[in-house]
């Protein structure tokens, strides 16, 4: 791992939802591989931070089938239209455009920003992650069997949801 600027480093090591790693920092909210890391930026700002998001393409998590190269190819352009507004949610406007990438069966999302302060780059990392992930969520296409990462998150929503409909607290299921 790279050595993070001193404040940042504080920052994700103080912060209840990241894990150091051999390559960065994980966030341990999401179902999905994650590396957080940051390296110094100019002027009187805290970091330059680099944020991967690991998921997998539609086909490599349907469980049992395959699924038609136009349907894969649609999912994908969907994802990249859908992710172009990740910044919307962060505080920092210094950013660079997210990247999308499809290798093999992942589909790698990364992001990259300047953040004033350490802090706020910090919530800036866990709020553009879930971001990801809900708009991966907001994905997933009926009438397949999912299994790995997606079938965590179909699971969840459904499990939140009946937990919502006894009477639980919680909002309205995916």
């Amino acid at each position: 791992m790279t050595e993070l600027p001193a404040a940042v480093e504080r920052e994700l090591e103080s912060h209840d939802a990241f894990r150091a790693t051999e390559d960065g920092y994980d966030l341990t909210t999401t179902v999905f591989e994650t590396t957080v890391t940051a390296t110094g930026a100019e002027g009187k700002r805290d970091g330059r931070f680099h944020v991967t998001v690991t998921l997998p393409s539609l086909d490599a998590a349907v469980a049992d089938e395959t699924v038609a190269p136009v349907v894969e190819n649609g999912w994908f352009e969907t994802l990249e239209r859908r992710l172009e507004d990740t910044f919307a949610v962060a505080h920092t406007s210094t950013h660079e455009e997210p990247a999308v990438d499809r290798e093999g069966e992942d589909v790698h999302v990364t992001l990259e920003y300047v953040a004033w302060d350490a802090g706020e780059g910090v919530d800036d990392a866990k709020t553009l992650i879930e971001y990801v992930e809900g708009t991966y969520a907001q994905g997933i296409i009926p009438g397949y069997e999912y299994r790995g990462p997606a079938a965590t998150l179909l699971e969840n929503a459904q499990d939140h949801g009946q937990e919502a409909s006894e009477g639980g607290s919680g909002g309205m299921p995916m």
